[in-house]
Order: structure tokens, then C-alpha cells, then sequence
């Protein structure tokens, strides 16, 4: 899985508390998937695409959702309340490696071309990419469509996540290998079909109620808030950003191939500075309607 180093960031005289993933150690998954929940019912989705090689995106319905883990989960994720004032859309998908590709061809991106390790491009998801290099992609992007793409914040990927359920994953409270790409070995041992060491292409695993697919799992991704050890009376209701602070560090959400069943929860949640980038970090993009 990935071992979270603490760094610390100061800033004044706060702390800042951010991970840089590691591999290294073991834990154990949970394997088995339970019927999730409902908050509330979820209509038919609507996708589509503003060009031709633009990412599918899915539109996500105005609504209302606890965000954060109850206080029994001992989480550093306290709960509160966030409405979703209107809707929006998400990407079907992470960015993949051919996504990323055509904003290189096109002169974006910095002519920036992250590695893949060795497990292939094309319809995995675009790795190594830092929250500075994944605000280059939705400026391109942007500026491409004239349409106002942007990355999700923290509130709307958790809303998205969950897709109206109230349970530790969109699949229930327990998650397998079988629904997502995630370390769920016991002992960490690996290559395996519960520990595949690596990405698999996006949409390997059934999506959720929203029709998001790797929500839990394959890459870490990156949201626009900056990082913030939990949330506080400061903290959005409306699902607006976090921006407060510094902003060095910043969100990353979801969990990856490398991580625990733990850190793929719906509510679970990370942070790195803005310009670090590693083999598990990648990120899906929101626009406006």
C-alpha cells in the first residue's frame, strides 16, 4: 500500500500536516461488499462530451449530503452538513495517459509526459501528474471547449463518491477487489488479483449510482482545496472550495492500486504539496452547466 510520511508545512505558527506516498507496508483489506444505503434516489445519468477527444463527463444532480466519517469512525474527518446548491458535471473517468496525450499534441500541458511505470498508457489513468500539472490540463481544456472545466472540490468529489449513500463506500460498508482496484492482500504479497501492484484501465469496475467509475481506488485524485488537517466551523456548506490558508498543500481523494481499503472510503482523505506528483496520484475534471 502507500505508507503516508508526515511532512510538515508551517505556516506562522500553524502546522500543516501532508503525505508523500512511500511503498512499503502491509495491512489488511476488507473483502467483501455489502448493499449500500440510500440518502436519497439518484435519476438516470446524462452524459456527454464537448468534442471529440474530450472526457465523457456525467451530470450530477443538485442535493444535500453529510459529508465526513461519524464520530465513532475516529476519523479526522469531522461531519457536517453540504448542500449542493445546482448541478454539475463530472468526468466518467480519471484523465487517461490518451487524454493527457492530446494536450500535449495540442501545446498544453506544458509538453509535460509523465511516466506509466512500465504497465502500459492509452486507457489507464494518467499518473504522476502534480495538482499544479492537473490545473495545466483543465486550463487547456478550458480554453479548448470555452466551456468552464476546472478540478471537483473536496465537497462536490465526496458528494459524487457517495452517490446518495450514507455508508463507508458508494458499494457499502466493506469494498473487495472485485469493485475496485486497491491493496486488499493481508499480508501486502502482490501480484495478485487482491493486490495488483499497479493501474488497470479506467472503467474495470462497475461504476456507481451516478455512473462514476474508480470513485474508490486505481489513482489518488487531485480536488481544489487546499489542505486542512480537518474541517472546522471555516469549512464550506455551499461545496465551494476551501481555499483559506496556505495553500502549498493541497486534497487528494479516493485512495489508489497501492493503498488500504481504509483509505478508499468515501469520506477518506489526503494531502501532498501542490508540486509533488507520484505513480499514484492522478485526477478526474468538474465543469459547470
Amino acid at each position: 500500500m502507500a505508507k503516508k510520511l508526515q511532512a510538515l508545512l508551517t505556516t506562522g505558527s500553524a502546522m500543516i500536516a501532508l503525505t508523500q506516498p512511500l511503498l512499503g507496508k502491509p495491512h489488511r483489506g476488507e473483502l467483501h461488499a455489502a448493499r449500500p444505503h440510500l440518502e436519497a434516489r439518484t435519476a438516470a445519468h446524462k452524459e456527454f462530451r464537448d468534442c471529440a477527444r474530450c472526457p465523457v463527463m456525467v451530470i450530477i444532480p443538485a442535493g444535500e449530503f453529510t459529508m465526513g466519517s461519524p464520530p465513532e469512525a475516529g476519523q479526522a474527518e469531522t461531519q457536517h452538513r453540504v448542500t449542493i446548491a445546482a448541478p454539475f458535471a463530472v468526468g466518467k473517468f480519471a484523465i487517461t495517459f490518451d487524454e493527457w496525450g492530446n494536450c500535449v499534441k495540442e501545446g498544453g500541458c506544458g509538453g509535460y509526459r509523465p511516466d506509466d511505470q512500465g504497465w502500459g498508457r492509452g486507457r489507464r489513468p494518467a499518473i504522476d501528474i502534480s495538482w499544479d500539472m492537473a490545473k495545466e490540463y483543465v486550463k487547456w481544456l478550458a480554453r479548448k471547449t470555452g466551456k468552464p472545466y476546472r478540478l471537483l472540490t473536496e465537497a462536490e468529489w465526496e458528494y459524487a463518491a457517495r452517490a446518495g449513500t450514507t455508508t463507508k463506500y458508494s458499494t457499502g460498508d466493506t469494498i473487495s477487489p472485485k469493485l475496485a482496484n486497491y491493496d486488499g492482500s493481508e499480508d501486502g504479497a502482490g501480484p495478485s488479483e487482491v493486490n495488483r501492484k499497479k493501474t488497470l484501465p479506467v472503467g474495470s469496475f462497475p461504476p456507481n449510482a451516478f455512473g462514476l467509475y474508480d470513485m474508490h481506488g486505481n489513482v489518488t485524485q487531485w480536488v481544489e482545496d487546499c489542505w486542512h488537517d480537518d474541517y472546522t466551523a471555516e469549512a464550506p456548506a455551499d461545496g465551494s472550495a476551501w481555499v483559506e490558508g496556505s495553500c502549498d498543500g493541497r486534497v487528494l481523494r479516493g485512495g489508489s492500486w497501492a493503498d488500504s481499503a481504509s483509505e478508499l472510503r468515501s469520506a477518506a482523505r489526503t494531502g501532498e504539496y501542490r508540486y509533488e506528483s507520484s505513480y499514484n496520484d492522478g485526477f478526474r475534471v468538474a465543469r459547470g452547466l
